[in-house]
């Protein structure tokens, strides 16, 4: 099997060293969690742990309360977080594959719906005031939760990969099974907040974020429905995006001003991204 993937440039802004010193943790907007920069090819891969990108909601477990990355708090119900330690942990709230809405509705509301909340999963990745690289954070996590036999909160499972061929195997199996990507984490890394190279991502397509400006009418079969929606990206870049909506979304579209994941496939050079497809409505942290 031959895949292809287009990859980056290795422009590493951060020094080995610098990975491996220890954070220092202010809790203000929101915690300090580590963001993966994209993977590239000329990394050391023999280096690096792989685990499955998780869809789910980025969750800082901070001894008390779930805490999201923007500094919001999911209020779970009492009996989920009751066998959780005292200690920091970074992970997701996630459900399953393509779940993405159905957690939102689960893990958003003031007031916990018990029914909801079975249904939801806290995946384990890392212990951030833990000490040493991410591997003695994995043997450390392994250990935190021994006596944590409820069925909701789980470790992530890290596996190594041996080329960067198998990695793309690993990556479209994955894919095809609904999944979103593969993270790499650097064995050695310390945890620091911010983006660096002791954490990629690796997706076969681009995910990104644009605000809603505007709804434009649809024709033929989609007449008296929403047609498309224009956008504004981070970057000021003004676009429209057609595609990905069911009929649903086009009677009831994503409200203007809101905040909506697409996917793309590189851009013009104008800027622009090439074949932009509605994801979702990206919930406000």
């Amino acid at each position: 099997m031959q895949l292809s993937y287009r990859l980056l440039p290795a422009v590493i802004a951060l020094s080995l060293s610098a990975v491996t010193v220890s954070p220092v943790f202010a809790l203000e907007a929101g915690p300090p969690i580590v963001l993966a920069e994209r993977y590239h090819a000329d990394i050391e891969l023999s280096r690096y742990w792989v685990s499955e990108k998780y869809d789910g909601a980025r969750a800082w477990w901070d001894g008390e309360k779930f805490v999201s990355r923007g500094g919001g708090v999911y209020r779970a119900p009492d009996w989920f977080v009751a066998n959780l330690p005292n200690e920091v942990l970074d992970g997701e709230l996630w459900i399953g594959r393509n779940q993405f809405q159905q957690l939102m509705q689960a893990i958003r509301d003031q007031v916990p719906d018990d029914a909801a909340w079975r249904t939801v999963k806290f995946m384990v990745f890392d212990a951030p005031k833990a000490t040493g690289g991410f591997s003695d954070r994995q043997a450390h996590i392994e250990t935190l939760l021994h006596s944590v036999s409820d069925p909701w909160v789980e470790q992530v499972s890290q596996t190594r990969v041996t080329s960067h061929d198998d990695l793309l195997i690993q990556l479209d199996r994955i894919t095809k099974q609904g999944g979103e990507g593969l993270m790499l984490r650097r064995e050695d890394a310390g945890y620091i907040g911010g983006r660096h190279y002791g954490l990629l991502k690796l997706k076969l397509h681009t995910d990104a974020e644009a605000r809603v400006l505007a709804h434009l009418p649809g024709k033929g079969k989609y007449v008296n429905m929403m047609g498309s929606i224009l956008v504004e990206d981070s970057a000021g870049v003004r676009f429209k995006i057609g595609s990905g909506f069911t009929d649903d979304d086009r009677q009831n579209p994503p409200a203007v001003g809101s905040l909506v994941t697409y996917r793309y496939q590189g851009t013009t050079r104008s800027g622009k991204p090439r074949f932009a497809r509605y994801l979702r409505i990206r919930p406000e942290e």
